[in-house]
């Protein structure tokens, strides 16, 4: 579902007020966050989606690894997760879901948490994911409403996987063009998260299926900035510009395309780069807006991070990308 489908869905849904309700769906955060104590909150989240690579163990691994994702984007730290299954248990030996929930628990305990149930049902498409709760202190959130002008904007992974798994399922690349892919989709945002909070960041995003500008604007628009991104400092997995060319452009990248195309300015930029800047991630990485002056000292500590834009005063759109 798109960021507008999702936006007609809920407008008329009343939200809810509690004052220990930090972080709800209002502004379209990654995570839930209830405050239970002065110095705890749990954030809680959930995320799952039909596989999008052939192998079981590492579907399961890459579906928690993005599960576990929401948490680490609010500044938490995973406790427990809870499996949800759909099995289409006509049409595949149930060996193939023991890997599957092998996978998922071998990343769930990479994580520090722990698998604590969860619950199946007969479908005829497989899916799986967790529902996650972490513990964060309400004193240090990540959020993505609190980008400050003169920040600057660190992405932790680089985008494509949208195109690249769709690339594959199309036969347009073989299994080795995929590895770059699957290996960022694997790695944990645990250590990106811990680097925004010991700089002092107060905000930040995972990018998932709105793709890079999807989630920005949820900044730009929660902050009441405008975000400018140069395109040219954005990093590509390999082979996926050379993907999209091919015509791997999945559905939730048109979608995306098509929402923000209002909030948007550009400045010669390519359509291939567009549709990339759109494409949908499954388990990426982190935006986070950190202060110019440590910056570099964030970089340092989180591998493949590249600042790609800054945080201005609202002008006009609240996305510029050139």
């Amino acid at each position: 579902m798109g960021p507008g489908d999702l936006s007609t869905v809920l407008k008329d849904i009343p939200l809810q007020s509690d004052p220990r309700l930090l972080v709800g769906r209002e502004s379209f955060d990654d995570a839930g966050v209830f405050l239970v104590a002065p110095d705890l909150a749990l954030v809680q989240t959930v995320d799952f989606f039909p596989p999008i690579v052939d192998d079981p163990y590492t579907f399961g691994q890459i579906a928690a690894s993005n599960a576990l994702s929401d948490v680490y984007a609010m500044g938490g730290q995973p406790l427990t997760a809870l499996s949800i299954v759909a099995f289409p248990t006509a049409d595949l030996p149930l060996g193939v879901l023991t890997d599957i929930l092998r996978g998922g628990q071998d990343k769930v305990h990479e994580a520090g948490a722990h698998i604590v149930g969860g619950h199946s049902v007969v479908d005829s498409e497989l899916k799986y994911g967790l529902a996650v709760t972490g513990r964060a202190h309400p004193d240090f959130l990540l959020t993505n409403k609190n980008a400050k002008v003169g920040d600057l904007l660190i992405l932790t992974k680089p985008i494509g996987t949208g195109a690249l798994t769709t690339a594959a399922k199309k036969g347009l690349v073989d299994d080795a063009a995929l590895e770059p892919a699957i290996e960022s989709m694997l790695k944990l945002n645990g250590n990106a998260s811990r680097a925004a909070l010991s700089v002092n960041s107060k905000c930040a995003t995972d990018i998932t299926g709105f793709g890079l500008l999807g989630h920005a604007l949820h900044i730009a628009r929660g902050s009441n900035v405008t975000i400018e991104f140069d395109s040219s400092s954005i990093p590509f997995l390999p082979g996926a510009i050379e993907a999209v060319r091919a015509g791997a452009v999945p559905d939730g990248a048109k979608r995306n395309r098509a929402f923000v195309e209002e909030f948007v300015s550009w400045d010669g930029v390519s359509e291939d780069v567009k549709l990339l800047l759109v494409d949908p991630q499954t388990s990426g990485g982190l935006l986070v807006a950190v202060s110019p002056d440590r910056a570099d000292k964030f970089v340092a500590r989180v591998e493949g991070a590249a600042i790609v834009g800054k945080v201005v005063e609202k002008s006009g759109e609240f996305l510029r990308v050139r």
